[in-house]
């Protein structure tokens, strides 16, 4: 029998060594105690770390590199709460293309790119057309008020840019400066030139796609669109007729002359012009004598008749205007097209050829746009969206009452005919008019816009416009500082820009006003040309 020879340290043989041991018989009590004492030798698995220690390690690590809570050092601030960032919607373009921040501006990212948010540093968007068309406003109106030189033209361009490559038509349809026709070339449109010597435009002329109005089928649908254009034109020629006159039109004047032009083209086929409106009234006719009310009393027809008479042979080759509304319409607006009227060459101190020059390239827009949509609601014509710009808003206004009646008309019926429009003054006291009937009327078209820019004003703007909107402390010091003049440089003896050039704050309805700033491209640039305000954009 072998035996096992074991060290003066006591010392156990494994299991294994006893099973390979074929020469050694154990008992199973020793079997036993060998299991527990090779148990005992064994290494022990380490223990997992408790929540005390865990927490402790977090800290520790924490101190290098900042957790959800931020900084856990000393000066590091961490915090129990933070708040989530403001979420904005784009598409993967808009997101990265044009400000790729975490923070947005709280408002929707749709329509024209304005600018950069004051407060934020976000981008601005929005148009009257594409809020309108989301559902966000419920008129697709604009009004932009602001002193000159502030950059109220540059904010149009920009519209007209983004708009025009949507698929919007721009129309400007009295531009006296001119500042758009430069962009209306670029874009491949139409420039009309009318003022003393250069282009013709008859009163009467709607163009010739009215006189297509007599091909729609319905009968109804055909007598509701011809009604509309005879309405356009007696409107018209009453309010160039009373501005001729410096009053309104006597009923009996009105009605005289609404007979007479529906008399001479009673189904718009062949528009008459101003002479041979005149020599039918001198003509006596029976149908006038009626409504005139003068019977065979030749005299007492010649009397009652002789103001409007004056005031239609002022129009006419013999009065103050040579044959600028005497001779047919060299020129009509193609429907489809971005169009612009320059009328740069109108005389500006003539304030009421001016404001007759408006209201009729306003008119015959207007007109062609509403033709279209008869049109296409037949079945014969394309169904176009348009964007209206309104300029110089002030010039008509101050010309005649009636004008007032005539724009409040244009404004309130454009949305039924697929017309976006924007409107342009300096400030609310240009609506200020000589009755207060008049200038509640004016100031409708400010309430009714739902989109209004507001740029630099006067401090003794603030009353007025605090009739119409809801404005802050912040707003009103914000806007009133904008109206800064340039620092001029010792060294180049150049001016510097003005502080509120380019900034507006944008209202809808009565809700706090987004504040922003525009920059124009270099290719907006050259196509705006207007230097006057944004010689610092670059």
């Amino acid at each position: 029998m072998t035996l096992l020879k074991l060290s003066k340290k006591r010392q156990y043989p494994s299991p294994q060594d006893l099973e390979q041991s074929h020469s050694l018989t154990l008992s199973k009590r020793d079997v036993a105690r060998l299991e527990r004492a090779a148990k005992k030798a064994a290494p022990k698995p380490a223990k997992e770390p408790g929540l005390l220690a865990r927490l402790l390690a977090e800290g520790a690590q924490s101190r290098h590199v900042p957790g959800d809570a931020g900084w856990n050092r000393r000066g590091g601030g961490p915090v129990n709460y933070i708040e989530n960032p403001v979420e904005i919607q784009g598409s993967a373009v808009q997101v990265c293309g044009f400000w790729p921040f975490v923070n947005g501006a709280g408002l929707p990212t749709i329509g024209t790119p304005l600018g950069r948010h004051l407060l934020r540093n976000t981008l601005v968007t929005g148009d009257p057309i594409s809020w309108f068309l989301n559902g966000i406003i419920s008129n697709p109106s604009a009004f932009i008020l602001g002193q000159p030189g502030l950059g109220k033209t540059s904010l149009v361009h920009r519209l007209l840019a983004v708009l025009s490559a949507w698929g919007v038509v721009p129309m400007i349809l009295a531009d006296s400066r001119p500042d758009y026709v430069p962009h209306i070339r670029a874009l491949g449109g139409q420039v009309i030139t009318f003022s003393p010597g250069q282009g013709h435009l008859n009163p009467l002329d709607l163009g010739p796609l009215v006189a297509s109005l007599n091909e729609i089928e319905n009968e109804k649908a055909r007598d509701i669109a011809i009604q509309e254009m005879i309405s356009r034109r007696r409107s018209l020629m009453e309010g160039i007729a009373s501005m001729m006159l410096g009053r309104p039109l006597k009923p009996h004047e009105s009605t005289c002359l609404s007979v007479a032009i529906n008399e001479l083209d009673p189904e718009l086929r062949h528009a008459p012009l101003i002479g041979e409106l005149v020599e039918f009234i001198r003509s006596r006719p029976e149908v006038l004598r009626q409504n005139v009310l003068t019977y065979d009393d030749d005299h007492e027809y010649d009397q009652r008749l002789q103001a409007l008479l004056d005031a239609l042979i002022n129009l006419g080759p013999s009065g103050a205007y040579g044959d600028m509304f005497a001779k047919p319409s060299d020129a009509h607006i193609t429907p489809g097209v971005p169009v612009v009227f320059d009328i740069s060459g109108v005389n500006e101190n003539d304030s009421v050829l001016v404001a007759a020059v408006q209201s009729l390239c306003w008119n015959l827009g207007s007109a062609t746009v509403s033709a279209e949509q008869h049109l296409a609601a037949a079945g014969k014509r394309k169904r176009r969206t348009y964007f209206l710009v309104m300029d110089e808003l002030w010039r008509i206004l101050r010309a005649s009452d009636d004008m007032v009646h005539f724009i409040d008309t244009i404004t309130r019926l454009n949305r039924g005919r697929g017309i976006g429009q924007v409107m342009i003054t300096h400030t609310m006291n240009d609506l200020r008019l000589s009755k207060e009937h008049l200038t509640a009327t004016a100031w409708g078209f400010v309430e009714r816009s739902a989109l209004v820019f507001l740029g630099g004003l006067a401090p003794s703007e603030m009353g007025n416009l605090e009739e119409v909107f809801a404005l802050s402390s912040k707003e009103k010091a914000l806007m009133t500082d904008w109206t800064g003049e340039a620092v001029v440089d010792p060294k180049t003896n150049k001016a510097s820009r003005r502080p509120g050039a380019g900034h507006f704050i944008m209202k809808v309805g009565k809700n706090p006003g987004t504040p922003f700033v525009t920059q124009l491209t270099d290719l907006e640039f050259e196509i705006s040309d207007t230097n006057r305000a944004w010689e610092m954009v670059k």
